[in-house]
C-alpha cells in the first residue's frame, strides 16, 4: 500500500480492530428500509425475475465502480472525504475548488442523518407500541390512527420530539464509545443478526408460508410487465440505496485495517444485499396473511400499517418486526451516517471524540426538529407548496448526494493520473480498470446527473398537487396540464397523516422510483 499523502490537517484515529468488519459496517449501512418497502414493491411490479437480474446489472455496472472508488481513496488517504479529497488534490496537482465534492458529502450525509432520525424516532415508538400490544386485534384504520397520533397529531408533537430525542442518544452513546468499541462492537452483532433474522423468515416462509406465490411475484418472469420503466426504476434504486456521495464508503474505507480484501468486500456487499432485499420480500409475501395480495404496497403503508396489522396475530411477530425496524435498519443506518460527520469534524478541529459526537448529535437534533414539526405543527407552513421537510429531503437526494457522486467520478476519471489511479485501486485486472476508468469518465456522470434531475423535476412537479399557487406550476397550467403520478406522489398521499411518501425512501421521484438517500 502507498504511503498516504499527508495532510497539514489532523490525522485520522479510527481503524476496525478486524478485517471483516468493513464488509458488516458496509452491509449495515447499504440494508435500508428502502430495501424493506420499495425493493419487493418494484420487483413485483417490473417483470420479478427480469427486475432482479436488471438492477444487478446496474450494481455491478453503473454503482459498483463508485463504491469502489469512494471506499479506495478513504482507504490510500486514511481519511475521510474531505481531507482524502484535500490529499488527491495535492497530488494531482488539481483546483482547489474540488475539495466542495467532499464538503458537500459530509453536508448530504448531516442533512439524511438529520430526518432519519426523525423515522428512528417512529421505529422506536413501534418498539413500545408493540411491546404493549396496541397492534393486537387492530385494523388497517386503527393501525392509521395510531400512526397518526404520533407522528401528525399537533397536541402529541412533544411525544414524537421524546422519541426522536431517545433515538439519537441511543445513536449517540454508540458513537461515543468509540470506532473500535463502540460502532464496531454494534455493527458486528447488529449486522450478523439481521442476516441470521431474514435467512430464518425465510426458510419459516417456506415451511409454513405461501413461498411457491410469493416467489411467483418476486422472482417469477413476467415480460409484460418488464418495460423501458423497469430499467429508470432499477437505476434509482441501485443508486439511492447503497449510500453513494456521502463519505459512508470514504471512511470506513478509511478504517479498513491491513489485510482487507476492499473490492472483494465491495462486491461481497452488493451481492449480500441483493440477496438480503429479496429474501425480505419473499418473506414479506409468504408469511403475512393475504401477502401476495399486499404486492402493489410499499412506503410507510407497507411497513408500519399493513404489515403490522396483518402480522398481528403470529405469535412475537410485533417485537420481531420492531427489532428488524429499529435495530437492523434505522439504527445502523443512521450509525453509518453519523460517523463519517464526526470523523470530518474531529480532522477539522481535533476535538475529542466524545464532544465532537455530543456536537454533531446536538446539531442532527436540531435540525431534525424541523423535519419532525413538518409533520404536525408545522404542517400547513410551506413554502412554494413544500414543507420545510420535502424541501430538505429534495435538496439532500435531488441535488446534493447526484451531484457529489459526479463531481467524484469526474474528478477520479479525468483528474487523476493513471499512475496514482492505479496505487488507489491497488492491485486489479487490467480489464477491470479499463471498465473503471470509462465508466466513471462517462457512464457515471451522464447517468447519475440524469437520475438527480429526473428526481428534482419529480420532486419539484409533485409539490404542484393540482395547485397554480406556485409559479412554476402556474406557468405548467397555462400551456399543459403536467404529469403528476396517480399513485400518491411524495408528501401527497390520500391520508395526510399516514402518507407513504413523507419518507426519506420515498423522496420526491415518481411512482415507483427509489429516492432513498439513503440509505435510509
Amino acid at each position: 500500500m502507498p504511503k498516504p499523502h499527508e495532510t497539514p490537517y489532523e490525522p485520522h484515529t479510527g481503524s476496525w480492530a478486524r478485517p471483516t468488519t468493513f464488509f458488516w459496517a458496509a452491509l449495515g449501512a447499504t440494508f435500508g428500509l428502502a430495501n424493506v418497502w420499495q425493493f419487493p414493491y418494484l420487483a413485483s411490479q417490473h417483470g420479478g425475475g427480469l427486475f432482479v437480474l436488471l438492477y444487478l446489472a446496474c450494481l455491478l455496472l453503473i454503482t459498483l465502480p463508485l463504491m469502489v472508488t469512494e471506499a479506495a481513496m478513504g482507504r490510500y488517504a486514511r481519511h475521510g472525504l474531505v481531507l482524502a479529497m484535500d490529499g488527491f488534490v495535492r497530488m494531482a496537482r488539481c483546483s482547489r475548488w474540488w475539495l466542495w465534492a467532499g464538503r458537500l458529502g459530509i453536508l448530504a450525509a448531516f442533512l439524511v442523518l438529520s430526518f432519519t432520525a426523525v423515522f428512528g424516532g417512529i421505529a422506536l415508538a413501534y418498539v413500545f407500541f408493540g411491546a404493549i400490544g396496541r397492534f393486537i386485534d387492530a385494523g388497517n384504520p386503527d393501525a392509521a390512527e395510531i400512526l397518526a397520533g404520533l407522528v401528525s397529531s399537533p397536541d402529541q408533537y412533544r411525544d414524537f420530539m421524546a422519541w426522536h430525542g431517545f433515538f439519537l442518544v441511543l445513536v449517540v452513546w454508540v458513537s461515543m464509545q468509540g470506532v473500535a468499541h463502540g460502532l464496531e462492537r454494534a455493527i458486528r452483532v447488529v449486522a450478523p443478526v439481521m442476516v441470521l433474522l431474514v435467512a430464518g423468515f425465510c426458510a419459516l416462509a417456506a415451511w409454513q408460508g405461501e413461498f411457491g406465490r410469493a416467489t411467483d411475484v418476486v422472482l417469477g418472469f413476467d415480460h409484460g410487465a418488464f418495460t423501458w420503466r423497469s430499467l429508470r426504476s432499477a437505476l434509482f434504486h441501485a443508486f439511492f440505496t447503497l449510500g453513494l456521495g456521502m463519505g459512508v464508503w470514504a471512511v470506513f474505507g478509511a478504517y479498513t485495517p491491513t489485510g482487507t480484501r476492499l473490492k472483494r468486500s465491495v462486491l461481497a456487499v452488493v451481492l449480500m444485499d441483493l440477496l438480503i432485499a429479496i429474501g425480505a420480500g419473499l418473506a414479506i409475501y409468504s408469511l403475512v396473511p393475504g401477502g401476495t395480495g399486499m404486492a402493489g404496497e410499499r412506503g410507510l403503508d407497507l411497513l408500519f400499517l399493513s404489515l403490522p396489522v396483518a402480522m398481528s396475530d403470529l405469535p412475537g411477530s410485533q417485537f420481531w418486526l420492531a427489532v428488524v425496524y429499529l435495530l437492523m435498519v434505522v439504527w445502523s443506518t443512521s450509525l453509518a451516517l453519523f460517523e463519517p460527520v464526526v470523523g470530518w469534524f474531529r480532522e477539522w478541529t481535533a476535538a475529542p471524540r466524545a464532544l465532537s459526537v455530543l456536537i454533531i448529535g446536538l446539531a442532527a437534533w436540531l435540525v431534525g426538529l424541523g423535519s419532525l414539526w413538518s409533520f404536525n405543527v408545522w404542517s400547513d407552513l410551506t413554502f412554494a407548496g413544500g414543507t420545510f421537510f420535502r424541501w430538505l429531503e429534495l435538496f439532500a437526494g435531488g441535488v446534493l448526494v447526484p451531484l457529489v457522486s459526479v463531481l467524484l467520478a469526474v474528478f477520479a476519471g479525468w483528474c487523476l493520473t493513471r499512475t496514482l489511479a492505479q496505487s488507489m485501486l491497488g492491485n486489479t485486472p487490467r480489464l477491470f480498470r479499463q471498465i473503471w476508468l470509462w465508466v466513471m469518465r462517462l457512464v457515471l456522470p451522464v447517468v447519475v446527473a440524469l437520475i438527480g434531475l429526473q428526481y428534482s423535476f419529480s420532486g419539484v412537479m409533485a409539490m404542484c398537487n393540482g395547485s397554480v399557487e406556485v409559479v412554476w406550476c402556474h406557468s405548467l397550467d397555462e400551456g399543459r396540464q403536467p404529469v403528476i403520478p396517480t399513485d400518491p406522489a411524495p408528501g401527497e398521499g390520500e391520508n395526510p397523516e399516514t402518507r407513504d411518501a413523507e419518507s426519506p425512501q420515498e423522496g420526491a421521484a415518481p411512482e415507483d422510483e427509489d429516492v432513498s438517500s439513503q440509505s435510509t
